[in-house]
Parts: C-alpha cells; sequence; structure tokens
C-alpha cells in the first residue's frame, strides 16, 4: 500500500521558479505527482522547501575522514553532513601514496554501491607542488595516465572526479582520458598560466576546484587560471563559502561571470565539520581547528574547511544576498549534474527522490528528508 505525506504550505522552489503555499507530495520514498485523498499533512507555512543539497568535494565531517577512516567513522561523516541537509555526498580523498589510494577506493566504492556515497573525488597526487595547500609535498606526481587509470580502475566504477594540474607533464593526456572515462577532470592546485588552462579546458576539463583557491591569482598582465575558468561556458566552479576562503566580493565576481547555471557551491569539508575546535589529521598533516578556521599546524595553511552546506546556503542568502533559485542551482541542481544523477536528485520534481530541505524564514535549517524518511523531523512553532 502506498504511503503518502504531503508537505503543505511553503516557499518550494522548483526549476521553474517559487511557488508561494506550494505542496509537495511523498510517496514510497519519492516524490509525488498525486496524493491519496487520507494522506497526512504537515503545514510548512512561514518556511522554504529546497531540494536536498549535493556536495561534489567533501572530505569527512563528525570527527571522521573518508580518506583514512573506517568504514563505520566514514558513514559517521555522511550521517553529519545528511544532518546539515546534505543529501548526496562524494567523497573526497586527499594525497596519500598510490597504494594506499587504490586501496581506499576499493573500500569506498563498496559505499558508494550501497548508496551511502555518490562516488569518489581523488584531490590529488596529481597536483603542483608550487600550489599544494594542504597535501604532503613528499607525495606529490606528476599525472601519468597509467596511475590515473590506476585509480579509476580501482574505484571500480565510482571514481566521479580527479583534480589536476593540467600544467604538468601528463597533465592534458591525463584529462582526455578521464574525459574518455566519463570521470570529471577538475582543474586545481594549479600554477597554469591562462594559455594552459584554456589548452586543458580544449582538452575536456569541466570543473574548477575551489575557484580562486590554490591557483594564482587574478592578473591583469598575467590572467592565469582564473580568467580562464570564469570565462569559459564549459566549467562549472566550485566555491567555498564560509566567510574564510573567499571575500565576498570574489564570490559576487564568479556569479556575475559564471552565472548560477555555472557555480557549484562545496564544503571541501574535513573532519571537524559539525565536530568542533581541536587538533586533527589530514591525510599525513596535523590541523589545528580553532574558531571553526582549519589550518596546517606546520606553515598555517588553510586545511580545508569546517563548513556544513547548510551554513554556506544561508550565507549565500543573507550576507551574499543571492536570489534563493540561484543558490538552489549552485548547491543541489548544477552539482547533480555535473555527477550525472540529476534524473534522480537534485530538484523538487515529480519521479525523483524525495530528497529536501526544510529552512525557516531566516535560513535556519529545519528538517531534512533524505528518500522519503526524515533524517531531521521538523519541529515546527
Amino acid at each position: 500500500m502506498a504511503v503518502s505525506t504531503v508537505l503543505t504550505g511553503a516557499r518550494v522552489v522548483l526549476p521553474t521558479g517559487t511557488v508561494e503555499n506550494g505542496r509537495v507530495i511523498v510517496e514510497n520514498g519519492r516524490i509525488a505527482g498525486a496524493a491519496h485523498a487520507d494522506a497526512p499533512a504537515l503545514d510548512l507555512t512561514g518556511h522554504w522547501l529546497v531540494p536536498g543539497f549535493v556536495d561534489l568535494h567533501n572530505h569527512g565531517g563528525g570527527g571522521a575522514s573518508f580518506t583514512s577512516g573506517t568504514v563505520d567513522e566514514i558513514l559517521t561523516g555522511v550521517r553529519t553532513h545528511r544532518q546539515h541537509g546534505t543529501t548526496t555526498v562524494v567523497a573526497s580523498f586527499v594525497t596519500g601514496d598510490m597504494d594506499f589510494l587504490t586501496q581506499r577506493a576499493g573500500l569506498l566504492s563498496e559505499l558508494a554501491e550501497q548508496g551511502e556515497l555518490a562516488g569518489i573525488h581523488f584531490e590529488g597526487p596529481f597536483i603542483s607542488p608550487c600550489r599544494k595547500g594542504a597535501h604532503d609535498e613528499t607525495l606529490l606526481r606528476d599525472p601519468d595516465p597509467a596511475e590515473v587509470r590506476k585509480l579509476i580502475d580501482a574505484a571500480r566504477g565510482q571514481a566521479r572526479m580527479v583534480t589536476l594540474a593540467t600544467e604538468l607533464p601528463g597533465g592534458l593526456d591525463s584529462v582526455r582520458l578521464l574525459a574518455e572515462h566519463g570521470v570529471i577532470a577538475a582543474i586545481g592546485h594549479t600554477d597554469a598560466t591562462y594559455e594552459q588552462t584554456r589548452a586543458a579546458i580544449d582538452a575536456g576539463a569541466t570543473v574548477a576546484t575551489h575557484l580562486y583557491n590554490a591557483m594564482p591569482a587574478l592578473g591583469h598582465r598575467a590572467p592565469g587560471p582564473i580568467a580562464a575558468l570564469l570565462e569559459d561556458e564549459r566549467i562549472t566552479v566550485e566555491l567555498i563559502n564560509d566567510g574564510t576562503h573567499l571575500h565576498p566580493a570574489a564570490l559576487q565576481l564568479a556569479f556575475h561571470h559564471a552565472g548560477p547555471e555555472r557555480v557549484a557551491f562545496i564544503t571541501d569539508a574535513m573532519d571537524a565539520a559539525g565536530f568542533g575546535d581541536g587538533r586533527y589529521m589530514l591525510g599525513s598533516l596535523e590541523v589545528e581547528v580553532k574558531d571553526s578556521v582549519a589550518r596546517l599546524v606546520e606553515g598555517s595553511s588553510i586545511a580545508g574547511s569546517t563548513l556544513t552546506l547548510d551554513r554556506a546556503f544561508k550565507r549565500a542568502a543573507t550576507v551574499d544576498g543571492l536570489p534563493v533559485e540561484s543558490v538552489v542551482q549552485a548547491i543541489s541542481a548544477n552539482p547533480a549534474k555535473l555527477l550525472g544523477v540529476y534524473d534522480r536528485v537534485g530538484s523538487l520534481e515529480p519521479g525523483k527522490d524525495a530528497d529536501l530541505v526544510v529552512l525557516d524564514a531566516d535560513f535556519e535549517l529545519k528538517g531534512v528528508m533524505r528518500k522519503g524518511a526524515w533524517v531531521v523531523e521538523p519541529e515546527l512553532s
């Protein structure tokens, strides 16, 4: 027998725009087009109803690391982010040696096959030592296509994205290999010139890993990768909207040039997300989190974030003043399209999974549903 719930009264953000006093029907884990006459209703008047968030780039949370945690710890991280509205998450690795990464890819691929993860993102080891950020320089290597293929194979069809410094030897051939295998080639942790970045885009790269961070600054004579990535319609730019990684003007610049259809909000979260300040390990490097900002103990480089996507949403809609519809595009629809899962998630449309987030008028999270089950049940006044 079908189990239906009707969510009524909210401002519902659809692909076509916002519907006042909207109505979303959930039936057997999916969004339905019609409800049974006796279906219970939940009044969400005064709230926003938006699609569940989709995070392309996330290293962990809840005190757990996707790179090095046990299965139970990884699931703790996944559940932590679900409680903050991220109903679809890709697990990102930091740089490690090849044997370690291939072994870990096998473990995480099982969780992806079970539907707990949306796939695997390899951030490193094929990145520039000049822009290494919080990656162990001793483990970095040039992007040899044979080694890139080794990681893809280890992920058993669950590799979704590889971040590369495409100017390094083998970079362009690796981009072509990734494109041929349906894996996103992302330009990041790069020291590339404007011209080198354009060549990588022509070779098949489609994402900018955390735009602005870990790449040369925009210059008026040497525009570098930022200008090339913003101007090209083939590129989606990741942005970490935590108030630490980006000045608000840099975010506005990205939205102005790329438009809301080419921005993907990410967390780049590490273990401390949803957990708290303290000392952590990011791969082989020690990190201190103080006042919710993560930095390497040695050298003080920013080491990922403690961001959750509900905070990114609120900041975008309030501090940055972006239209809610644009925020939804960047935090749900665009990453879902990149991952090839927009037929199932990323918008509130009949037939899709009932993944949704309830926000109050101040954009504070009040409820999270995943596949029709409440992860955070709304407590409405």
